[in-house]
């Protein structure tokens, strides 16, 4: 090393073995530091202003400019160690910099450095001729002077061979030896440029800090991150000034020393800056989530020209494209074009079964239906899917494609027009919770229904506009009786009642009993002298290999007429959506006595019980009385009938055959054990009376698992 200050003057001899006596530690990250609580006390005594003076974005563009282009020939020997930064070049009138600080700055570590100071007490002047300067902005001028080095360097590095300038002034600070032997150099310069990449980063945090709103007072930690970043800038720039001549080579530091300087800062950054930037950035999200939030509340409290004020929060790009798709016309929709339409937001999961899943199919025939009839006034409304996942992956969203494929209406373009926000609001505030809903937005934006499924899949389009007024007018339009029980599932129901013609509805599983039951109801029938028509309906929660047996066993063996698997399984859907709705609408109705709820009740109760095993079945003729029972009483009423003959001529078969049950079959149980099985995600009441007894029934917790 002494060889390399052969032709020196004597005082600069002396001035560089001075500045290696220091040792390279002390340059590096050690040496002359006090205590922390000391250091603080110094730096903050050099501060006096939170003033910035200038535009910092454009200074910070522009040095990533210089270390972008300084980095990339050397890196054809560095091979690409630094992480490039993205930064456009700014317009050099909105560079606007204190010039005579600047030098000032570059004097004062160069003069400094080449008296051998330490460097403590050097980031302590540097910070003495900033001290007007608000922290980020101290940092900056700092490195500004670093960068102008550094760009010389690179300039002399990439032109030094092909341009006579750079080569002639390379001569004259005696670099050829330096740079003709850069391939030597190699492990310091990497180390070098991942320090002034640290550098960089941590000056962008710290810029990025104070950009933050309602930023008052300084955080304690701050002086440590500036001091730190200022005495990496100095020894960055003790090697700079080593490499273009200004400076002995010999002071070039060791490249683990380097290495280990820049993991210093870069924890000292992590851990003092980017946490506390994390902190307060999470701090303000959650703020302006807040607003976003109360605002999302306003809007669906507050009238409205249209809906289009309240589907373009829900749904928007950043950009303004339009945030919504037609899945059958393949196209982008913008929500206004939905302004003067009712829309109903189909949300569900990613979980959601197109093949298997009722709701849906349910949900897409009447589409079609509406599809058909536009012109029709309940076929004014749009479907909008909706799916609501927390954490996209590509799996999902190849599935989100996939699904959307196979729709007709519309969904949402992508899954980032529906906000953190909007899916915290639809969670809590319209309870969805991974259960399918129909939330209904009126033409003027109002939410008119949280959860229109239950109507639609009762009605379908009779529904419209999907509204809780109209449940309430449509129930109140109905009555406990067959017709309302299996509707239109029975393609005969409407002429048979017309005729006057008996009907019997029966359930289960045990075909020993639907044989025993079907002829002795049949041989009734015959005694009695009326006409009977029989629907097997079958069993909620049944397996499809069972139902078919049954189906195919009481065809073959005539038994009576069944509903397809499609239409039973329809039959116990529609059966719960209708004991959901009274339950939902039971909360804004005082009405002490409901047959129709009590009538739902009793027949999912005869379903769900392991003591009827599913059997049940009810009687009636026309529209008018009907008589419900567990199917063993059912069927010891029928096998006595010679006993109430009398009554059935004097007041009917029907009602003969509901006092039958009431005064000489159910009295007579010994023992009865009823249950309801509901899902868990319906609405769930408090308490629930035994269609029995009426005593209160014990609740449960039932985990169920089948593949089929």
């Amino acid at each position: 090393m002494e060889a390399n200050m052969v032709g020196l003057p004597k005082h600069e001899k002396n001035i560089a073995s001075s500045f290696l006596r220091q040792g390279r530690s002390n340059r590096a990250h050690t040496g002359g530091v006090a205590d922390d609580t000391e250091l603080g006390r110094k730096i903050l005594a050099t501060h006096e202003s939170n003033e910035r003076g200038f535009y910092v974005k454009p200074v910070l563009a522009v040095i990533g400019v210089i270390f972008n282009r300084a980095s990339e020939d050397i890196f054809k020997f560095t091979q690409g160690s630094i992480t490039q930064w993205d930064i456009a070049v700014t317009d050099e009138k909105v560079v606007d910099l204190p010039t005579r600080v600047i030098s000032a700055i570059s004097l004062e570590i160069y003069s400094k450095c080449s008296a051998g100071v330490d460097v403590h007490t050097i980031v302590l002047d540097v910070l003495q001729l900033v001290k007007h300067y608000s922290w980020e902005v101290k940092v900056l001028l700092v490195l500004v002077t670093l960068m102008i080095t550094f760009g010389k360097f690179r300039l002399v590095v990439q032109n030094y061979t092909t341009n006579p300038l750079p080569k002639a002034i390379a001569i004259l600070k005696q670099l050829p030896e330096i740079l003709e032997h850069l391939h030597d150099l190699k492990p310091t310069l990497d180390a070098l440029f991942v320090l002034i990449g640290e550098i960089i980063d941590t000056t962008n945090k710290l810029v990025e800090f104070y950009d933050l709103p309602e930023i008052i007072a300084v955080d304690a930690n701050v002086p440590t991150v500036v001091y730190w970043t200022i005495r990496s800038i100095v020894v960055a720039s003790t090697q700079m000034f080593s490499l273009t001549g200004s400076l002995p080579i010999d002071l070039l530091t060791e490249s683990w020393e380097l290495s280990s300087l820049a993991h210093k800062l870069n924890n000292i950054k992590r851990l003092h800056l980017v946490e506390l930037l994390e902190r307060c950035l999470t701090i303000m999200q959650e703020k302006r989530d807040e607003e976003a939030f109360r605002e999302l509340e306003r809007i669906f409290t507050t009238p409205h020209l249209d809906n289009t004020r309240a589907l373009s929060t829900l749904f928007h790009y950043k950009d303004g494209q339009p945030a919504l798709y037609d899945c059958y016309l393949k196209r982008k929709v913008a929500t206004e074009e939905l302004s003067n339409k009712t829309v109903a937001l189909f949300i569900t999961d990613m979980n959601l079964n197109l093949q298997r899943g009722q709701e849906y199919k349910i949900l897409e025939r009447i589409y079609q239906q509406k599809k058909h009839s536009p012109m029709k006034m309940d076929s004014h409304y749009e479907i909008v899917w909706v799916p609501i996942v927390d954490n996209w992956d590509e799996d999902k969203l190849i599935l989100f494609e996939t699904l959307r494929n196979q729709m007709e209406w519309h969904s949402i373009d992508h899954h980032s027009v529906v906000s953190t926000v909007v899916r915290r609001y639809i969670k809590e505030k319209w309870n969805f919770n991974k259960k399918p809903i129909l939330v209904v937005i009126d033409k003027q934006g109002a939410v008119v229904h949280h959860d229109a499924t239950n109507m639609i899949c009762i009605w379908g389009n009779t529904a419209y506009p999907f509204t809780i007024n109209r449940e309430k007018l449509l129930w109140e339009e109905m009555r406990w009786s067959i017709d309302l029980l299996i509707d239109n599932l029975e393609p005969n129901l409407n002429a048979w009642i017309q005729e006057g013609r008996h009907i019997c509805l029966y359930g289960g599983e045990d075909m020993e009993w639907i044989r025993d039951f079907t002829i002795a109801a049949k041989k009734v029938a015959r005694d009695a002298g009326i006409s009977l028509e029989m629907v097997y309906v079958g069993k909620s929660q049944i397996k499809e290999r069972v139902v078919s047996t049954i189906i195919d066993t009481i065809h073959k063996e005539n038994l009576s007429r069944t509903l397809d698997r499609d239409h039973i399984n329809y039959f116990w859907l529609r059966l719960m959506r209708m004991l959901e709705s009274k339950r939902q609408l039971a909360k804004f109705d005082n009405t002490t006595h409901d047959h129709i709820l009590e009538g739902i009740t009793v027949i999912l109760s005869y379903d769900s019980s392991d003591y009827t095993k599913g059997r049940w079945a009810v009687m009636s003729k026309d529209i008018g009385t009907m008589v419900r029972s567990k199917g063993t009483h059912m069927l010891k009423a029928l096998t006595e009938h010679r006993l109430w003959i009398p009554r059935q001529q004097e007041i009917g078969f029907v009602p003969a055959l509901d006092e039958y049950l009431k005064d000489h079959v159910q009295p007579h149980e010994p023992h009865h054990c009823t249950s309801l099985v509901l899902p868990s995600t319906g609405a769930l009441p408090d308490v629930m009376k035994c269609c029995d007894c009426g005593r209160l029934m014990e609740t449960y917790t039932l985990f169920r698992c089948c593949l089929e």
